[in-house]
Parts: C-alpha cells; sequence; structure tokens
C-alpha cells in the first residue's frame, strides 16, 4: 500500500527567516506604504499652496499628534525604501552578494532607516 504525498500545512510563524528577507519585506511594506501616502501629501500640498487660509488650515491638519505619528511612518517607509534599494542597486552590479556581507547590509539598512527617521523626524519637530 503506498501513501500519497499530501500537502502539509505550513505554518508561516514558526520559520526564521533570514534578516535579508525581512528586510526585503520592508522593502516591499514601504513602498506600499509610500504609494498610499501620495494622496494625503498631494492633498496638503494643494491645501497649502491654496492662499493663507489654505496654508493655515494646512498647518493645523499637520499639527496633529496622530498624522506627525503618520508622517513619521511615511519618512521611515522613504528612508528604508531609498536605503535597501541602494542595497539592491549594489547586489545588482555584484557588490556585496556575499551571505556574510549581504547580511551586515541587510541588518545596517534596518538599523540606520529608524536610526535616520528619528533624527530627522527631530529635527523637523
Amino acid at each position: 500500500m503506498t501513501t500519497k504525498n499530501r500537502p502539509v500545512y505550513l505554518d508561516l510563524t514558526q520559520f526564521r527567516f533570514p534578516i535579508a528577507a525581512i528586510m526585503s519585506v520592508g522593502h516591499r511594506a514601504s513602498g506600499v506604504l509610500m504609494i498610499l501616502a501620495i494622496p494625503f501629501l498631494a492633498y496638503a500640498l494643494d491645501l497649502s499652496l491654496s492662499g493663507p487660509e489654505g496654508f493655515a488650515e494646512a498647518k493645523m491638519i499637520l499639527d496633529g499628534l496622530f498624522i506627525k505619528l503618520v508622517l513619521f511612518v511615511v519618512l521611515w517607509a522613504l528612508l528604508h525604501h531609498l536605503l535597501a534599494g541602494i542595497r539592491f542597486l549594489l547586489i545588482d552590479i555584484h557588490m556585496g552578494v556575499e551571505k556574510e556581507i549581504a547580511t551586515k547590509s541587510a541588518q545596517a539598512v534596518m538599523v540606520a532607516a529608524p536610526v535616520l527617521a528619528v533624527l530627522i523626524g527631530l529635527v523637523l519637530l
């Protein structure tokens, strides 16, 4: 009697993904976040350029705590996407493709993006 090879249920929470894979998912997620932020950012820019009243209204909207948190996440997404994109460009020209260097560059992106976001956020605050 033979047994059939049946599909196995894979619980993705049980896997331990390498840092490069996590950084890659973050790169995609940051791209999606930036795309989703475009309508709001375009609206805020249009409102601020519509005149003194519009500028005051845009300033009032952007001064809210929730909006500041959203803008901080968008800033992180921009920085993460930029740094990860540079990393991927270097890999495309065969720089840093060795496992140890690729792991260290992924770790650098994962650390540098939030640190830069906090520093820039503090300057802009």
